[in-house]
């Protein structure tokens, strides 16, 4: 069998368990991106007649369970591209990296479980950089707990750099990931939320022999 990390990165989005009915995974919200406010309205409105406008109300519902477990991938915690494969500074392109994730979930008796999140990037910009825009490509995944790949949502993250900057660091905000339960004996340590780059079988080997490569900021350097 495939092993698990693998089947993510192929995409794979299969059959659902327990009997949990659909999972549905809704728009992304990012801070401090360079979206219009119309781009942003227009994506919205797009995300939500795809998937419907579901809100969560966490400060109003309370969990009566555990949350699901959210975490990042390590196989695609970190994304590098380098010109013609050269691992080393002076080849860097782009560059990227999730700092974290904080989550917060709703529900009560036979609901389905209401998850938001917030994942921190920190993305890099390399001498060898074709402009100033790289698109960055995330999933957010939601599993069976260390079985089955529920639902899969991918997302883009575009980041214009100003000239001479190396690195901008973005929070963005995940809203209405609405997990189906078959009853309320099912809570939310049932299922994993997971987070990842897109990245390519290269970059996740590059990620699990550990290297790391990321640019420094202009306030760090000061």
């Amino acid at each position: 069998m495939m092993p698990f990390s693998r089947r993510l990165l192929a995409g794979l989005c299969i059959g659902v368990l327990l009997n949990t009915g659909a999972v549905v995974v809704a728009h992304a919200q990012q801070r401090g991106g360079d979206q219009s406010d119309d781009d942003k309205a227009q994506e919205r409105a797009k995300k939500d007649e795809e998937w419907g406008d579901r809100q969560l109300s966490l400060k109003k519902l309370h969990a009566e369970g555990p949350c699901p477990y959210v975490k990042v991938l390590y196989d695609a915690a970190r994304y590098h591209e380098f010109k013609d494969n050269k691992e080393t500074s002076s080849a860097a392109q782009w560059t990227g990296e999730i700092n974290g994730v904080n989550s917060d979930c709703a529900y009560k008796g036979g609901e389905p479980i209401q998850v938001g999140m917030d994942i921190g990037f920190s993305l890099g910009r390399g001498a060898e950089a074709d402009g100033q825009t790289k698109v960055y490509h995330y999933w957010v995944a939601v599993t069976e707990r260390d079985k089955t790949v529920l639902a899969k949502q991918e997302f883009d993250l575009p980041i214009t750099f100003a000239p001479g900057e190396q690195r901008r660091d973005v929070n963005t905000r995940i809203e209405n990931i609405v997990i189906p339960r078959k009853d309320a004996t099912i809570s939310g340590s049932n299922f994993e939320v997971l987070v990842g780059f897109d990245v390519t079988p290269e970059m996740a080997e590059f990620n699990r022999e550990g290297k790391h490569f990321r640019f420094v900021s202009n306030d760090e350097k000061k």
